[in-house]
């Protein structure tokens, strides 16, 4: 397993050794004790599985406030997503810094996005199936977000038409959004 850091601090890219013949590959997606050789240690609680349809999904940005707060490991199993983590800790040197990362069956990279983190993603490809594990249970009382196009962040996000839920179309901006990171 290869751990890739990235510019905000705690957000990480993870490659998992991968082992392919004719017959197509075996991997171990998540290994609690490799993981912890690396000094990622976090309880995962819950799996969650998406399905996307069409290309042009945009899911996001989605965190949990505290003390319900998440850290998600986020793999594609079909397709491909470009995969978004802002980080939100009003005290980091990266706050309203974000970073994103291609996710695809094809190239099997998960990102490990810690508390403190709004996440999302946008459908690179048709039919696109994601899992993620998460380290706390889904907490509709602590659920929050922030818009997928604030101007402040200025997100490359690979469509400019977006298909959105009407959640997601109504966050408010990162500066009106309740944050106690």
């Amino acid at each position: 397993m290869r751990i890739i850091s990235t510019k905000l601090h705690g957000l990480h890219i993870v490659e998992p050794d991968l082992h392919g013949d004719n017959r197509g590959f075996f991997m171990e997606s998540y290994s609690s004790s490799k993981f912890a050789e690396h000094g990622i240690d976090f309880p995962f609680v819950q799996d969650n599985h998406s399905l996307s349809v069409e290309a042009g999904v945009l899911r996001g940005l989605h965190y949990q406030l505290n003390p319900r707060a998440q850290t998600k490991l986020v793999r594609v199993v079909c397709g491909a997503i470009y995969d978004v983590a802002v980080d939100i800790r009003k005290d980091s040197p990266t706050f309203g810094q974000w970073v994103g990362v291609i996710l695809s069956d094809a190239n099997k990279r998960q990102l490990l996005v810690p508390q403190g983190f709004a996440h999302g993603f946008c459908t690179i490809a048709p039919n696109t199936q994601v899992l993620y594990k998460v380290d706390e249970y889904y907490s509709p009382e602590h659920d929050r977000g922030i818009l997928w196009n604030d101007p402040s962040l200025g997100i490359d996000w690979p469509t400019s038409h977006p298909i959105l839920s009407i959640k997601d179309q109504e966050h408010p901006l990162l500066k009106d959004t309740e944050i106690n990171f």
